[in-house]
């Protein structure tokens, strides 16, 4: 009898990671495809709250940013501490999200006008299970910088409590010169927020 016990135990342990691992996903997923969402992670945060949706932290109170390495949606690899010395926009997407659409045209137009200023942009596409529609998305609207492949949104969660982490589709945070969370939107973002969200950024030494 003891045999038959042993496959029945190990059954287990999977089941109960898969569990773990939505329930995690479930407080991000409650919020996708909205125009806002709660600040915040805890009383470290230590951010401010800005207009129209952006909060930022003071230069000595950011957190770095997490490690995030994987596939992109073209097949190739990305490794965000590739980035180092640059000023990186991370935009948590999702070709199903309504938001994500309306304001993928600012991201492009701002991604070229701002390359020369030291600022690169990766992409975070989420809950998209066929990766093609996500593609299609980037074809449609001209999206040339890289985006993660993250269908069930684990790298998200690799942000630290306590800092700017994503709450929200669409999400866009930014990163200083060091790898440190600057601010975050949880909203979509015009053009002209967008710059308003790096100016500071840019001109910090």
């Amino acid at each position: 009898m003891s045999a038959r016990r042993a496959p029945r135990r190990l059954a287990i342990r999977p089941r109960a990671t898969v569990l773990a691992t939505g329930a995690a996903v479930a407080a991000l997923t409650l919020s996708a495809c909205g125009t806002g969402g709660t600040s915040g992670g805890s009383s470290d945060t230590k951010f401010i709250q800005g207009k129209g949706g952006v909060d930022t932290v003071a230069k000595g109170d950011r957190k770095h940013a997490p490690e995030l390495t994987g596939k992109t949606l073209d097949g190739g690899k990305l490794d965000l501490a590739d980035y180092k010395g640059k000023i990186v926009v991370i935009n948590v997407w999702g070709s199903w999200c309504t938001p994500c659409r309306a304001e993928a045209p600012n991201l492009v137009k701002v991604a070229k006008d701002t390359e020369a200023d030291g600022v690169r942009f990766v992409g975070i596409n989420t809950r998209d299970p066929d990766p093609a529609n996500a593609i299609q998305f980037e074809k449609e609207f001209k999206v040339d910088y890289p985006s993660l492949y993250d269908p069930i949104g684990k790298l998200m969660l690799r942000f630290p409590k306590g800092s700017l982490n994503p709450q929200a589709i669409p999400t866009t945070i930014v990163l200083d010169r060091e790898g440190r969370i600057a601010a975050r939107a949880l909203t979509p973002l015009s053009e002209e927020s967008l710059r308003e969200m790096l100016k500071p950024l840019i001109e910090e030494k």
